[in-house]
């Protein structure tokens, strides 16, 4: 389990199962504690995201930078302002399940981490609800489809 949570390959009827893992994105732009709210601004605009994560050096989460930060003064350091400790999901979690967790939390996104804390992205509940959407799609006989 914790090869599995820490979203290595997985073999045989677990690797059949659609996990955070597969829907996660990977290119959420990130950003360390000693660093200045406007430069992060500047990175996390030139790559279309609205959020960014705070690490450390060895890319473990310490807090997140949401969208009402970026109005702070630009030579803000990030610690700050950084949401600190932000709640996180192993790669390994059901897919299905963590959508409904988050639809009842009413929550956007979620951060994915190994169980070091490592991050290794970001899961979009929008993204997640369509790639389920899709699945439940294909497994309907050919002959039901309308």
């Amino acid at each position: 389990m914790d090869w599995w949570a820490a979203g290595l390959p997985m073999e045989g009827a677990m690797a059949q199962e659609i996990t955070a893992l597969d829907v996660v994105r990977r290119d959420v732009p990130t950003a360390h504690v000693g660093e200045r709210v406007g430069n992060v601004h500047a990175r996390a605009q030139a790559t279309g995201w609205k959020i960014c994560i705070v690490v450390n050096e060895k890319s473990q989460v310490l807090g997140r930078l949401r969208r009402d930060i970026w109005n702070a003064d630009p030579n803000t350091r990030v610690e700050e302002v950084m949401e600190e400790g932000p709640t996180t999901f192993r790669p390994n979690n059901d897919l299905d399940t963590l959508v409904e967790k988050m639809q009842k939390r009413k929550v956007g996104s979620v951060l994915i981490t190994d169980p070091d804390g490592v991050l290794i992205g970001v899961l979009n509940r929008q993204d997640a609800e369509q790639r389920l959407a899709e699945m439940k799609s294909e497994m309907v006989p050919a002959g039901e489809k309308q």
